[in-house]
């Protein structure tokens, strides 16, 4: 079974900036974009991958079912470790592994599809925001 400290291993050894900020929970930040922050969280036997990208309230009305056939899309075509989804009124980036079994090749692959989902994903995401303009 992991275990927290094997948590923190692999974060030592991704090379991402990272802090705790409460038991379990650290903030990891991608060095290729350092204002977007990812949530890696132990919850039970389950560790969590979680990062708030806008809040859809300001996606352009006009285009909302646009904007969320592009999140079906990429979804089924682009995410290897993750999915888009919304809570809170919020678009999220959210990825669920297995604790007990886990290794450090799967963590990685969920941080780097994390970074390659904000680099090549939002900016496409970002033209459906009214006031990007």
């Amino acid at each position: 079974m992991r275990t927290r400290e094997d948590i923190e291993a692999y974060l030592e050894r991704s090379g991402n900036p990272h802090n705790e900020v409460a038991e379990d929970t650290w903030i990891v930040t991608d060095p290729s974009n350092p204002t977007e922050h990812i949530v890696v969280r132990i919850a039970e036997s389950l560790v969590v991958f979680r990062l708030k990208l806008l809040e859809l309230a300001r996606i352009d009305p006009k285009r909302r079912e646009e904007f969320f056939q592009r999140l079906l899309t990429l979804n089924a075509e682009d995410m290897v470790h993750g999915a888009y989804g919304i809570t809170e009124g919020d678009l999220i980036m959210i990825a669920t592994l297995r604790l007990e079994h886990l290794d450090f090749n799967e963590f990685s692959g969920t941080l780097d599809d994390f970074a390659m989902a904000l680099t090549n994903h939002y900016p496409q995401l970002r033209e459906f925001i009214a006031d990007a303009a």
